[in-house]
Order: structure tokens, then sequence, then C-alpha cells
């Protein structure tokens, strides 16, 4: 068996001159309005005019190349390099068994099962392919989060990307996967005043899960709360999600609120995170340990 690992994420648009491609590819040829360029740019602007998920991504992909000692290779959903490239770069190489692995704890059919389907597409059945389906409740994932909440007198509000509430109606395990993280990250850390939120909704004019973390914001400074942390379970990677949404809206909401709030640092390539992406490829498929 040759192995290599297809290590996924959303993409980001590398220059504020690829939004419109970026947010056409999204759309999946569906027409975007000019305001909604207009927006997403000067989101961009607001947090230094670019996305450092490449970045951050490609560091993960070194980290953990190194811990396996096998090929691993980044395929982004939306952007280059496309999950498509990543699969062709595997097989190339002669890889025969390829481990999917998205950098997204929590299932959904809206997205991870996308990034499967890619996946499995690209290989067309030239290689045996093993695929994460979803580790919200992997004991070093949870470890890491942990570690981050500990200690903390602020009240903890969880938060992960919204998506359409009508997902619920489809059985979708998504918000209970998000929720049974955050129990045991609360658990574990001895946590005794959290809550969780959504962040992120797009405006599709759908009703999407919620409460959103500016509702909570406002919910928690009506009953007292003067002290944030917010911890984005569903994130793993400092990127616009985080960046705009938490760092510059939602501290401006708590500004407003009189609330002081803080986030925990992002897992990015943190060495403890590592190892558990590491451990998920080897559950998936064994690979002996390099140590």
């Amino acid at each position: 068996m040759k192995l290599a690992v297809i290590l996924m994420a959303y993409g980001s648009p590398s220059t504020p001159e690829d939004i419109p491609a970026y947010l056409a590819d999204i759309r999946e040829g569906r027409p975007v309005s000019p305001e909604a360029i207009e927006e997403l740019t000067e989101r961009y602007r607001r947090i230094g005019g670019r996305s450092p998920l490449d970045e951050v991504t490609e560091r993960q992909r070194a980290a953990l190349e190194q811990e396996l000692g096998v090929p691993v290779f980044v395929g982004m959903k939306h952007w280059r390099p496309r999950i498509s490239d990543a699969v062709e770069r595997a097989l190339d190489g002669g890889a025969d068994t390829i481990v999917g692995l998205v950098l997204a704890p929590h299932y959904s059919k809206l997205s991870v099962a996308g990034y499967r389907e890619r996946l499995l597409d690209a290989l067309d059945e030239r290689a045996e392919a093993r695929f994460v389906e979803s580790w919200n409740t992997h004991e070093p994932y949870i470890d890491v989060l942990a570690e981050r909440v500990r200690g903390t007198d602020a009240h903890v509000v969880f938060t992960a990307h919204s998506l359409p509430a009508r997902i619920l109606d489809e059985g979708d395990p998504y918000r209970d996967q998000l929720l049974e993280t955050s129990q045991l990250v609360a658990e574990k850390a001895g946590l005794r005043s959290w809550s969780f939120a959504f962040q992120s909704a797009s405006p599709t004019g759908e009703p999407w899960l919620g409460p959103d973390i500016l509702e909570e914001l406002d919910s928690l400074a009506a009953a007292g709360a003067r002290k944030v942390l917010v911890a984005p379970i569903g994130f793993v990677s400092d990127h616009l999600e985080i960046l705009w949404d938490l760092d510059i809206e939602a501290r401006e909401r708590a500004r407003e609120l009189g609330l002081e709030l803080e986030r925990i640092d992002s897992l990015n390539d943190d060495p403890a995170f590592v190892e558990g992406l590491a451990a998920l490829v080897r559950e998936a498929v064994s690979v002996p340990s390099t140590e």
C-alpha cells in the first residue's frame, strides 16, 4: 500500500481581484451581484486585504506530512489548488490509497458531503479511498479546545458556521454534533457558564440556524454578563469568518454593549492539534508512528 492524504479546506481568494471568480465558484454559476462583491471586498480590506487561510493550511499540511511520514496534499473546495488537483498529484506520486480529511470536524450534507463527492469524483476509482466523515468527539481535538478555555472566568460562547435551518428537517446531524462537542469541551474544562451560537449566516432569503453570535451577545449583556470568551469550535484555522465575523463584527457589538470580549487562539498548526489530525489518519488506515 502506498498512502497519501488529501487535506481539504473551503478555500479563499488569493487577492482582492480574485473575489468575483471566488464568489462565482461558490454560487456554481448563479449570478453574483455587484453589491455582494463589494461587501466581501470590503471585509477582506478590513482584515488586511487577504485571508491567511492558504498560509495556515500549508503549515498544517507540512506539519501533518512530517508527523505521518507520508505525502500530504492540500485541496480546496472553492479555490486553488482544487481537490481534483490534489488527487492528481497524489496519484502521480504513485498513491494507491488516499485518506480524505476535511478541516471541519462536524458533518453536514451541505458541507462535508460535498468534499467527499469531489474527492471520489476526482479519484474515479483509480485508488482506494478512505474518508474521515466527522471527528467532533475525537479526544485530541476536544483536549486542545478544553485547554484553551480552562480556567476562564468569562462566559464561554462556542460558535460554528450557520447553515440553512432546513437541514434539521432533513435529519442532518450538524447541529447535534456541534452541541455534543460543546458539552464535551465544557465538561473537560470544568466550565460553569457557557452557551452555543452560530455565526457567518449568508443572506439567502431563507431561515438559517441560530441564535446568531450577535444576538447571543445581546442576550448575555441583558442577563448581566460582563466578560465573554468566544470559542469557534467549528473552525480550525484563522480566516475571514474568524477575523471579520468575530474579531471585528462581534467585538464591535460587544463594545456597544459594554462587554469585554476575547477569542481563543485558533488551532492552526498547534502541534497537539496536528498530532490529533495524524491520529485520525492512522485510525482510517494503519500508518506506523514515526516516533
